[in-house]
């Protein structure tokens, strides 16, 4: 799911993210609560699909952000090459929510075969593999600690480094 190490082109140079966390969507959820920061695209009658963590929801938003801040740079997902995801354990939980992150992160990284290019279908929840939310191969360095957020109500932060083409 991710890669072991990754060389950087000569000439090339580094864009890195700040600590991105989920947007503040669900505004009708009390404000400093996670449900406050889940991705509201998610939602059905105000409810997550079966098995959809909070933790899962709110890294699909922020995964979404790290999307955009890239795309205002000219750059993409598949640039990226290393990325810092910080959990936090959800009310209640003695322990960050490792497969919930890790579902929403193969919604956007590290979900087509490599040896044949075909696209990996992945569950959101516990439902049935579907095609990913974003197709991509990239398969980043990636380093995951559970943590205490400064945000209150954020259970997840995430932060990225993208290749900046040389001929950019």
């Amino acid at each position: 799911m991710y890669a072991d190490g990754i060389a950087v082109p000569s000439g090339a140079t580094i864009y890195r993210t700040a600590g991105t966390g989920p947007k503040d969507l669900y505004t009708i959820a009390s404000e400093g609560t996670p449900e406050r920061y889940i991705d509201t695209d998610l939602l059905t009658d105000g409810r997550l699909p079966q098995g959809v963590t909070i933790t899962e929801a709110q890294a699909i938003s922020a995964l979404k952000q790290i999307r955009a801040n890239l795309q205002s740079q000219g750059l993409g997902l598949t640039d990226v090459i290393a990325m810092h995801a910080f959990l936090a354990n959800p009310p209640g939980s003695d322990k960050a929510d490792f497969a919930g992150w890790n579902r929403a992160y193969r919604q956007f990284f590290a979900n087509t075969d490599l040896d044949t290019g075909a696209t990996s279908m992945v569950p959101l929840g516990s439902g049935r593999p579907a095609p990913p939310i974003e197709r991509n191969p990239a398969r980043p360095t990636r380093t995951t600690l559970e943590v205490d957020l400064v945000v209150p109500g954020w259970l997840v932060e995430i932060e990225v480094e993208a290749v900046v083409p040389a001929h950019r």
